[in-house]
């Protein structure tokens, strides 16, 4: 168990390094010997755990996912109360946590770009099918709970909703990626406080702040 435990921390441990090498080189400037400096381990450490570096890129990319469907499901979980509300803080939660990240926004750059090359395109467009896709579901359940509870309009179509949502905190993050003075988290609130009063069943106000 203990070793176990020993090589998970180390497979992570090179994951978290190769993210802020690709972050700063770009996956075509990035080499193993970066990886393994920045890790303090050596070359051959790094082939145990991947067999190439596509491998530990793609692994980058499954981290870098994992990390965004986790926030979301805390921050729809630890707070209580309405739909509205659990809404709110998904918004915050997910921008926050980004925008702590915005160093390494260039990796999103890189994933997609990954998506288009002819060597990495359908292991990439696949994954990246399947997390919007995931992505997409969590947020429309907490929509279709709205529903449910008769705080949303019962003719609203969730699923179209949250797709339209996720892709609003997307293009939202590209902007402050390439805009140092724009400000996606307030943008967002207050987006959120009109999206939200279109959904409600009856009139409400909503704070953005």
């Amino acid at each position: 168990m203990e070793d176990k435990a020993r090589k998970q921390n180390k497979r992570s441990l090179i994951i978290e390094a190769a993210a802020k090498v690709f972050a700063n080189r770009g996956y075509n400037g990035t080499i193993i010997a970066d990886i393994a400096t920045e890790a303090g381990i050596g070359k051959g450490t790094i082939y145990e755990y991947f067999l190439s570096k596509e491998d530990l890129f793609f692994a980058v990319f499954q981290w870098f996912v994992q990390m965004t469907e986790a926030e979301a499901k805390v921050s729809i979980t630890a707070l209580g109360g309405s739909a509205s509300e659990r809404l709110m803080a998904l918004n915050d939660a997910l921008l926050r946590s980004w925008l702590d990240m915005l160093d390494m926004y260039s990796l999103v750059m890189e994933f997609w770009s990954a998506s288009a090359s002819s060597k990495m395109r359908q292991r990439f467009k696949q994954a990246f099918r399947e997390g919007y896709r995931d992505f997409r579901q969590i947020v429309s359940a907490l929509i279709r709970d709205g529903i449910e509870k008769a705080e949303f309009r019962p003719e609203v179509d969730a699923e179209s909703v949250a797709a339209a949502l996720v892709g609003t905190w997307d293009a939202l993050l590209l902007q402050a990626w390439f805009d140092e003075g724009f400000d996606p988290l307030t943008t967002s609130r207050r987006f959120m406080a009109v999206l939200i009063s279109g959904l409600a069943s009856k009139p409400q106000v909503i704070s953005p702040s």
